[in-house]
């Protein structure tokens, strides 16, 4: 891996069909090294499935790995995403808010596709065969029939119309708060980053008192440069991060084909991945 000072390229979050991605961790890590990276994040969501895969590939690509896991959390019904870099995936408290998400998403998957039934000829098996074996059935895996039955073309659409949170098929699932989430992952020797906190498109925004509360927790840094923030968000957020002494990242959020999202299209400076490995349990899996 390359260090402060060099030109590396770094994208540390990404996604495999481990939850809802596209590529396997194999061909994430190939496609890492297609893109001219020197470190990819594994990030998939609520699991570390692939942890294993990937780490395999590391010496075959030439690309390091950062291990991860994007916890799913929520406060007062607004979607907060945390991202868990380098702690214990043996972790219990972990394994068991994560299972208890993935548990609840199912049902909430169950309930949304019997709503969505109505109108669109999809069925449970129908999104079953998108999902992963021992991974959460998501709104991505809903997508994916919806598209496969040619209710739309994309995933984008689908998310746009029929699975929206403001739509009426939409149903809430259980998820961790997010300042017990922060506590949780730093038990672990874990680094608790937030994700997209500025995605308007997709999410309600967070209230910035709560994210004041998970910083005071011990959140280590904001993902300030990603797909779905705009200029005025990204500045923001560097501002808080400069006041409160915080890391900012930058990644791509990159999903395969499920997302036009591409790897690198954000990035992280080297020394931001030095200082999240000396903070983690783990360290970077290098060649």
């Amino acid at each position: 891996m390359k260090y402060a000072g060099e030109m590396a390229l770094i994208d540390p979050h990404t996604h495999t069909l481990e939850s809802d991605g596209t590529d396997t961790p194999t061909e994430l890590m190939q496609n890492a090294a297609k893109a001219g990276l020197d470190v990819v994040g594994l990030t998939d969501h609520d699991v570390t499935h692939g942890w294993d895969e990937a780490t395999a590939a590391v010496s075959e690509t030439g690309v390091s790995l950062l291990r991860g896991m994007e916890m799913s959390c929520a406060w007062n019904g607004i979607t907060v995403h945390l991202l868990s870099y380098l702690h214990d995936p043996r972790n219990e408290a972990l394994l068991a808010a994560a299972r208890k998400t993935i548990d609840s998403r199912e049902n909430r998957a169950r309930i949304m596709v019997e709503r969505l039934s109505v109108d669109y000829p999809i069925t449970w098996e129908d999104v079953l065969n998108f999902a992963p074996e021992d991974g959460a059935v998501g709104r991505p895996h809903i997508a994916d029939a919806l598209i496969a039955a040619g209710a739309f073309e994309n995933r984008n659409q689908a998310f746009e119309w029929a699975l929206h949170p403001r739509g009426p098929y939409y149903y809430h699932h259980w998820a961790q708060d997010p300042i017990v989430a922060v506590q949780q992952v730093r038990a672990a020797g874990g680094v608790p980053i937030i994700a997209h906190p500025r995605a308007r498109m997709r999410q309600k925004l967070l209230p910035i008192r709560v994210l004041m509360d998970m910083i005071d927790a011990g959140l280590a840094g904001i993902e300030a440069n990603h797909p779905d923030h705009a200029a005025r968000d990204v500045k923001f957020l560097r501002e808080i991060s400069a006041e409160r002494g915080l890391l900012v990242t930058g990644s791509s959020d990159y999903h395969g084909t499920g997302k036009p999202n591409w790897l690198g299209q954000n990035t992280t400076p080297a020394e931001v991945i030095q200082e999240i490995e000396h903070q983690g349990t783990l360290e970077i899996v290098r060649p």
